[in-house]
């Protein structure tokens, strides 16, 4: 079954204000940042989405608010592509898929990467395979949308700061819309 949009803004309304692992923000804020981050460096809107709508899986696969204090992987990166597949293209799809393998890569490849990563990113690290060996981070270089994926990450980290300001839920699913109607279209 696909998503549409109706159903992200329900899981966003009903999931959203979900702490989001450990950090001083929700579910949503750390959506809304991401996409922010992602347009104030001019992603295209794919990529935009991607940033927006790349932890998804933890409202679909809901296992607490810290499940790797638990020993927990949720797959999150996974977790939505099923639901998503139909109605987004793998300019969307595939760095949500990669970016916990870009998190590996980076720390693999990034000598600083490491040290800056929050007390849950070190934590969902060990669950999520450890650290890239040199072939290993190579190798993952070498995928399409890899290069998309470590933006992401970056991203991905950057998006955990209490009370900032950004676009508002209607503003990324506007664009999620305007992405998804290209690749019906397509």
């Amino acid at each position: 079954m696909a998503l549409n949009l109706d159903d992200i803004r329900s899981l966003f309304e009903r999931h959203g204000r979900l702490a989001y692992s450990g950090e001083p923000v929700t579910q949503l804020e750390h959506a809304l940042q991401s996409g922010a981050l992602a347009e104030e460096e001019r992603a295209s809107e794919e990529l935009v989405a991607a940033a927006f709508l790349h932890d998804l899986g933890h409202l679909l696969n809901l296992q607490g608010e810290t499940p790797t204090q638990h020993g927990i992987d949720d797959l999150h990166q996974y977790y939505a592509l099923p639901f998503l597949r139909p109605v987004l293209s793998d300019a969307v799809l595939e760095p949500i898929r990669l970016h916990v393998d870009a998190k590996r890569c980076l720390c693999a490849i990034d000598a600083t990467y490491f040290g800056q990563l929050s007390a849950d990113s070190v934590r969902s690290l060990e669950l999520q395979g450890g650290i890239f060996s040199r072939e290993d981070a190579e190798a993952f270089l070498q995928k399409p949308y890899a290069e998309d994926a470590l933006r992401l990450r970056r991203w991905d980290d950057r998006a955990k700061v209490k009370d900032r300001a950004t676009p508002d839920l209607d503003h990324y699913l506007n664009l999620v819309e305007r992405v998804m109607r290209r690749h019906v279209a397509a």
